[in-house]
C-alpha cells in the first residue's frame, strides 16, 4: 500500500491526524493488509469526499482484488442506506417503526463475494461514520460473536475517525 501521497499531503495543522494515520499504516495488527486497506477505503467512501476516496483508491490499487473492491463499494452502499433508516428508527419517539419491517432490500448482506468476516468488518467502519447505533452494535457483536478481538473491534473504530479526520482536512498536492 502506498499511502505516501495522501501522507506527504496533509498539511501541518493536521500533524495529530498525520501521526494517527501514519501509525495505523505501519501497524494494523488484527487486520490482513487487505482487510485494512479495505476499511481505510471503505471509510473514504462513507466521508462522501471525492476526492479523498480517489487518493485512497490510487494507495490501495495494488493491496485488494476485484471482488474485494466491490465488496468495499457494496458495504459502502449498503450501510449508506441502512444507516439512515436504522439511525430514523433509534432517533424517533415512536417505537412502533422499530417493530415494522423495514421492507428494504440487503441481499447483498446474504453474499457479499467476500470472507463476511471482512465485509463485516467493512461495514462496521461505514456505520461508524454514519453515525447509526443499531448498525454499529450489530455489526460489532458479529464479529464478537466470530472471536474478532476488541482490539482489532476497536482499530476499525479508529480507522474510521482518522479518515474521517481526513475528509475535514485539505490535502494538498505535493510534487514528486
Amino acid at each position: 500500500m502506498n499511502f505516501e501521497t495522501i501522507l506527504n499531503g496533509i498539511p501541518d495543522y493536521a500533524k495529530d491526524i498525520k501521526l494517527n494515520f501514519s501509525s495505523m499504516i505501519n501497524n494494523h495488527a488484527g487486520l490482513t493488509d487487505s482487510q485494512f486497506a479495505g476499511a481505510v477505503l471503505v471509510a473514504a467512501i462513507a466521508t462522501k469526499n471525492g476526492v479523498l476516496t480517489k487518493y485512497v483508491h490510487q494507495a490501495v490499487l495494488t493491496q485488494l482484488a476485484d471482488n474485494e473492491f466491490n465488496a468495499v463499494h457494496a458495504a459502502a452502499a449498503i450501510m449508506g442506506m441502512t444507516n439512515i433508516y436504522y439511525r430514523f428508527t433509534d432517533l424517533v419517539a415512536d417505537t412502533s417503526y422499530s417493530t415494522m419491517a423495514a421492507g428494504l432490500r440487503m441481499n447483498i448482506l446474504r453474499d457479499p463475494g467476500v470472507d463476511k468476516i471482512d465485509f463485516e468488518m467493512w461495514s462496521l467502519v461505514a456505520s461508524v461514520i454514519g453515525g447509526c447505533h443499531k448498525c454499529v452494535s450489530s455489526h460489532e457483536q458479529q464479529l464478537i460473536k466470530h472471536e474478532v478481538a476488541k482490539e482489532t473491534v476497536q482499530l476499525l473504530a479508529k480507522i474510521a475517525a482518522v479518515i474521517n479526520s481526513l475528509s475535514c482536512i485539505q490535502i494538498i498536492e505535493v510534487s514528486k
